[in-house]
């Protein structure tokens, strides 16, 4: 069994300091994503069990319930420039969005004609655009406490990246992964990292003034005997990238060198950052939720 912090590069103990400790805050869900801060709690995805679930720390003690269900078995979760709820739905195949008085709007169902695959995480860039992971699950979700899920024929004929510009136009901006999933900004902006669950790689894109991504190229790979596979995927305020992969969170500089893992008791799904300093991250994983203070604070989302 790992320990808890695997230490390549010294530079890992700049990110995790000596004595910090992967506490567990919640538990008893089947397949957790998506973790999302909201100002003073914690959204995520119990994507079997089709609903987002909300965590508080009160001072009575934590508070875990339910935000909303039926979530079409929602996955990655982000909140665009007006702190709205953005939500990828597995079940569905579409990408949505909450109004502040509830209502759903939908921001991606069909391209072409054809439906989407089955979007699974988001983020938002400075201008407003959304950009979207859109691999295909043969499979779907298995639903312990109901009928499961499966996605109908895939119709679209690759899987790739979207992005929605301001005005609401849909586009691919990459058509040539297998499976693509986590994807997150660099500080700046000009690059955009996506993995590849597939093929165990982690992909850099420069971002063109218009949106558009060029100069592709593998930024790390994270090949290891460990079960997992790359997923969720959160950077720094200093452009170091945590993402999720075989054996726990991976740690990586700017430059692709790998610093280390952060190796929770569960296999990990997804990363993010949270509480008032930015400084904690956030680790959902199988069964339970777990939260790691780091000493670099992570790149903040709307609140």
């Amino acid at each position: 069994m790992l320990e808890p912090f695997e230490v390549r590069d010294p530079a890992f103990r700049r990110i995790v300091p000596e004595g910090a400790k992967i506490e567990q805050i919640a538990t008893g869900f089947w397949f957790t994503e998506g973790p999302l801060w909201r100002g003073d709690h914690l959204l995520f995805s119990d994507i079997a069990n089709s609903r987002i679930v909300r965590y508080r720390r009160l001072e009575e003690g934590p508070v875990v319930e339910t935000f909303r269900a039926p979530s079409n078995l929602a996955n990655g979760l982000t909140v665009d420039h007006q702190r709205r709820l953005i939500a990828c739905e597995g079940a569905t195949r579409r990408l949505t969005r909450t109004e502040p008085d509830g209502s759903i709007v939908v921001l991606a169902e069909r391209y072409q004609g054809k439906r989407l695959n089955s979007p699974n995480d988001v983020v938002v860039a400075a201008d407003g655009s959304i950009y979207f992971s859109d691999p295909f699950w043969a499979n779907g979700f298995a639903n312990p406490n109901g009928p499961s899920v499966r996605n109908e024929d895939q119709e679209l004929t690759f899987a790739g990246v979207f992005r929605i510009a301001p005005d609401g136009m849909l586009a691919p901006v990459a058509d040539d992964f297998e499976r693509p999933n986590g994807l997150a900004f660099s500080p700046d902006g000009r690059t955009l990292y996506v993995d590849d669950t597939r093929r165990f790689h982690i992909r850099a894109f420069d971002v063109r003034p218009d949106g558009s991504l060029t100069n592709s190229r593998i930024f790390a790979d994270l090949r290891a005997p460990e079960p997992g596979v790359p997923d969720g995927m959160k950077v720094d305020v200093e452009g170091n990238v945590y993402c999720t992969g075989p054996g726990g969170v991976w740690v990586i500089a700017p430059s692709g060198a790998i610093l280390g893992r952060i190796v929770p008791p569960e296999v990990p799904a997804n990363v993010g950052w949270g509480d008032d300093d930015w400084r904690s991250l956030y680790i959902t994983a199988r069964t339970s939720v777990y939260r790691v203070r780091l000493e670099i604070p992570g790149i903040s989302v709307p609140v």
